[in-house]
């Protein structure tokens, strides 16, 4: 008999915005631990809008869109790579990255109209809420919270220090 739990991923659970700069500088690390682990690391965002970001939570609800038009991560990974833009523009940006990205933008602009995507991106800030998340990105990986909005130095490292360990458990 197999235990099929042991093939089952590690969970990195990435509460991010997409309107953060310092989301943006935490990517170089999410694409390592990929890079590293493969499928056995499950990276999963997490929306966690910002008051202080006035377009996060529409961009939260466009990368939902995004996600159930099957390009979640690009579309993420280039709003990210373009916060202040987003800054500046707002609901117009995320329709032009969609475009840009091949997806239905008319689509895009009804979810965003009439919010489609709202309990998700509800459901995710109450979970990270409760759980202690206060800025972002924060990483949760096994039990343990670790807080990037302060300082990205050394937590890719401590995410595979956890990851390993992790992983090792299961062996």
């Amino acid at each position: 008999m197999s235990d099929s739990s042991s093939a089952a991923p590690v969970v990195l659970d990435v509460w991010c915005e997409l309107e953060c700069p310092d989301c943006h500088l935490a990517l170089s690390d999410v694409h390592a631990l990929r890079a590293r682990y493969g499928d056995r690391l499950e990276v999963r965002l997490r929306h966690f809008p910002l008051e202080k970001h006035k377009h996060a939570y529409a961009a939260a609800q466009a990368a939902e869109e995004a996600i159930v038009q099957g390009k979640g991560w690009p579309y993420i990974e280039a709003v990210l790579a373009r916060t202040a833009d987003l800054a500046r523009s707002g609901e117009p940006l995320l329709i032009e990255v969609a475009g840009e990205l091949g997806l239905d933008t008319e689509e895009f602009d009804t979810a965003l109209i009439d919010g489609r995507h709202l309990l998700i991106v509800d459901a995710d800030q109450a979970e990270g809420k409760a759980i202690g998340v206060t800025g972002t990105p924060t990483y949760v990986i096994g039990d343990e919270r670790l807080d990037g909005g302060k300082s990205q130095e050394g937590l890719r490292g401590r995410i595979e220090e956890i990851a390993d360990r992790l992983l090792a458990g299961r062996g």
